[in-house]
């Protein structure tokens, strides 16, 4: 068995605890900005813009993260004022759908500045960096416990974890077998990571890796969730799962068509010369 016995807590400044998930968070930004920075230098995007839309997307991802993981608690029994405000929780998908809308309103003020075609450029190295980042990320899930998985039948690693007393449990769910959902999260974020990262540049047409990684990411959500601990929201389904459904919905039909037009209009342009 796969004890996770680390202390949450990284270290105090006075009464400021740091934990290993904000670290991780931090260093999940850090490589983003490092990869797209240098996505976007190779196209000779400035670096201004890069900045000014990875800020604004940051901005987005704080306020749609907070906003969707407290659906669910406002939807079942209210949601107070203090948890509005509060540091603690935050929901992945509402991080990754309002980091995306900030990104589109601030060019859509900045038009005249940043064409179309740079902002898909952007959005591919995004798109890029976005699963290894979420990966660093699910290391401090790990740690931090939370995520953590229903009560696995297995005694051992990798099917089973378990965990010393932390506040990111519930008590039922210390020192039992778990399944070990944030490493498997993990892993498939290093896999649509590889995936994605091969396919940078050659995937048409340009714009198309966003559509992709969003389709990869939700369908390994929707799977691996159905092994975590969160209570159902709508048929039976997790809020997480109705999120990555909708997004895979929405992505996965718009990247079939984009390819599609991209391979017709690319074999029509050499039949039409031809004939001239």
């Amino acid at each position: 068995m796969l004890v996770i016995s680390i202390d949450p807590v990284a270290f105090s400044i006075g009464t400021l605890q740091v934990r290993w998930y904000g670290i991780m968070v931090a260093a999940a930004l850090i490589t983003l900005l490092a990869i797209t920075l240098r996505g976007t230098k190779q196209r000779a995007i400035p670096e201004s813009t890069t900045y000014n839309l990875f800020f604004w997307g940051i901005i987005g991802g704080i306020i749609g993260g907070k906003l969707c993981y407290l659906i669910q608690p406002w939807l079942l029994y209210g949601v107070k004022p203090s948890e509005i405000i509060s540091l603690h929780g935050w929901a992945l998908h509402g991080s990754i759908i309002g980091g995306i809308l900030a990104g589109l309103i601030y060019w859509r003020i900045r038009a005249t500045k940043i064409s179309l075609e740079n902002l898909q450029s952007i959005g591919d190295t995004v798109a890029v960096g976005a699963p290894l980042a979420q990966a660093i990320g699910r290391i401090g899930c790990t740690i931090n416990g939370c995520c953590y998985g229903k009560l696995s039948p297995f005694l051992s690693f990798p099917w089973a974890v378990s965990y010393t007393p932390r506040d990111a449990i519930p008590s039922q769910y210390w020192n039992v077998p778990l399944y070990p959902t944030q490493i498997y999260l993990l892993l498939w974020n290093l896999i649509v990571f590889a995936v994605v990262w091969r396919l940078r540049g050659r995937l048409k047409p340009q714009g198309s890796l966003v559509f992709l990684y969003l389709s990869l990411y939700s369908v390994g959500d929707f799977g691996l969730r159905f092994l975590r601990a969160d209570p159902p929201l709508l048929f039976g389904l997790q809020e997480g799962q109705i999120l990555s459904l909708a997004i895979l919905l929405v992505t996965l039909p718009v990247l079939i068509i984009r390819i599609r037009r991209f391979q017709q209009k690319a074999t029509a342009e050499p039949a039409a010369g031809t004939t001239q």
